[in-house]
């Protein structure tokens, strides 16, 4: 690039930088298209199309019908009636090149010439690939930094790859766009070969008028040397002959040749203007692509120096980690957070140095902080703090490295999870278990029951300790009694925990007078809570009570007997008192 040109490139908008790119890309397809010989193209296309003897035979063809539709008499006038003359040649030059074999004839010679020069076109849109990256660095590094320019640049330099030898785009893959939609190449190329699709027309149009003007011109000055050769037979077809003798002849070939050659050229130097608008429009667009996918970031670039600094530093991989870590931040500590943690490290460890999973716990969190502790407390074995979701059941600091490796060992969903709900607390005595017997009591016994039995281990000596843990590890359905608050709160409250276990762990299917006895004398004695022995006996005690009842009713009968009747009559009534 000039100097005037990369100044140009520092342009403060877009539209000035869309204008730099566009006079930048439309010299070098100038530039690049400066030595195509198009008479050469078209004589190769020319000859590959055979089209020599499609003209000759489309001569022939118009020349008969025109001599079968035309009388003696009006063959005759035009020997001496330029006007007649003129109109004839007309009429045999447009059924010629406006018939349908000269129409295919020509569209093919477009579209062999659409894939060559389209070829050259996009060897050519590719040395303005240099230029418009140089262009776009200018334009972004003095806003951004030179990481946001590398990383828009190489997207734009990546839009301008083609095969040449296919003829057509290849759009990066990480571009939104389809190979060959909107690309660059693409569209340089799509924009080339629909101006020549769009070309045969106009091209059959110039042509019929260059020829008519030759054949004007020939039957107006040379109709009568002409004549003198021809056998006086055929004047009774006028100026036909001469008019086919000179349609088939090189020169007027070569005419049409010279016109198709003359015509491509224009219609490529009119495209030159269009395509270098669309190369233009597309780089914009890949900026602001990048702009609005990244608006955050880049707006505190272009406030903030120390975070453009921050910024150059950043591998293009890493810019969506950043995009989504800004916002994290922002949402929750605004600006002054983000260049808070910019200070103290945390952003770039973030962005660089947290490991997989981390997104998605400060994702799920909407903290940036939650997604650090977690990384600290578990390290490499994040990963799996987010597979087994314990990030969801309970806060970092609710572990040590220690414990929650312990409880990661376990490889089990379902233990994993209803330990991490419980609290440190009732953690730690069940971390001391056997792996196997942990991983076991977890599957079976749901949150609650986990801390009531923490409790016990906790709670209780050693020994009665013992004797629940195995009782509930044998049969895990006795923790349904034992997990009751109330059952827990009068086993820990029994002045004898050792009999209040052995009372509430002893089986009795059946109703036993004397196990209730038994029973009934520890809560005598103030050994077991009350409630133990109602949690124990219900059936029992309701019984009891109710024989009790019906004892009490009959013995005072019996003491106190029946009180006597007193019938009281009325004055006058036969009855008397008794």
């Amino acid at each position: 690039m000039t100097r005037a040109e990369y100044e140009a490139c520092q342009a403060r908008d877009e539209n000035g930088f869309r204008a730099a790119i566009e006079t930048l890309t439309r010299r070098g397809l100038e530039s690049g298209l400066a030595n195509v010989d198009y008479k050469v193209l078209v004589a190769d296309e020319w000859r590959r199309g055979n089209i020599d003897d499609i003209i000759d035979r489309e001569v022939d063809r118009a020349i008969g019908e025109v001599r079968e539709e035309s009388s003696w008499f009006k063959l005759w006038s035009t020997l001496a009636s330029r006007e007649k003359a003129q109109e004839l040649a007309t009429t045999a030059a447009e059924r010629v090149y406006r018939s349908d074999p000269m129409k295919k004839a020509i569209e093919a010679l477009a579209t062999g010439l659409g894939k060559e020069i389209g070829k050259r076109i996009e060897l050519a849109t590719i040395d303005t690939a240099g230029p418009a990256t140089q262009c776009m660095q200018a334009f972004l590094g003095r806003r951004y930094g030179s990481t946001v320019a590398r990383i828009v640049a190489d997207g734009a330099g990546k839009e301008y790859s083609i095969d040449p030898a296919k003829g057509g785009a290849q759009v990066s893959t990480g571009q939104v766009l389809a190979e060959g939609s909107e690309g660059i190449a693409g569209t340089v190329v799509l924009v080339v070969r629909r101006q020549l699709a769009n070309m045969a027309t106009r091209i059959g149009q110039r042509i019929v008028g260059s020829i008519l003007s030759r054949l004007v011109s020939v039957v107006a000055s040379g109709v009568g040397v002409v004549l003198i050769a021809k056998d006086i037979w055929d004047f009774r077809h006028g100026v036909l002959p001469i008019i086919a003798d000179e349609m088939k002849a090189k020169t007027t070939k070569d005419k049409v040749r010279e016109e198709l050659a003359k015509s491509i050229a224009e219609q490529i130097h009119d495209s030159v203007k269009e395509i270098s608008d669309k190369t233009a429009e597309r780089v914009v667009e890949i900026w602001l692509e990048f702009r609005r996918a990244h608006a955050k970031v880049l707006e505190i670039a272009e406030r903030q120096d120390g975070f453009k600094r921050f910024l150059d530093t950043v591998k293009s991989d890493d810019m969506p980690r950043l995009d989504e870590i800004v916002a994290l931040v922002l949402a929750g500590e605004g600006e002054p957070g983000v260049l808070k943690r910019l200070d103290d490290g945390t952003l770039h460890r973030a962005v660089t140095g947290l490991p997989p999973g981390s997104i998605e716990i400060a994702r799920e969190a909407r903290s940036l902080e939650a997604a650090l502790q977690w990384s600290a407390v578990a390290g490499d074995s994040l990963p799996k703090v987010v597979e087994y979701e314990v990030h969801r059941r309970a806060k970092p600091d609710a572990f040590t490295k220690a414990s929650l490796q312990r409880l990661l060992g376990l490889e089990d969903r379902l233990a994993i999870t209803r330990l991490a709900s419980l609290t440190p607390v009732a953690r730690t005595p069940l971390f001391e278990l056997e792996t196997a017997e942990l991983k076991s009591l977890a599957r079976v016994l749901d949150e609650t029951q986990l801390d009531t039995l923490s409790r016990y281990l906790t709670s209780l000596d050693k020994a009665s300790a013992q004797r629940v843990l195995r009782a509930v590890a044998q049969t895990p359905v006795r923790m349904a009694e034992l997990g009751k608050p109330r059952v827990r709160d009068a086993i820990l409250a029994s002045s004898d925990q050792a009999a209040a276990v052995g009372m509430m762990l002893q089986a009795n299917s059946m109703p036993d007078p004397n196990l209730m006895l038994e029973h009934l004398r520890l809560v005598l004695d103030g050994r077991v809570s009350p409630l133990l022995l109602w949690e124990k006996h219900p059936a029992s005690l309701v019984a009891t009570a109710f024989l009790a009842l019906a004892l009490l009713l009959m013995m005072k009968r019996l003491l106190f007997g029946t009180r006597a009747r007193i019938v009281v009559q009325q004055p006058g009534g036969r009855g008397g008192r008794r």
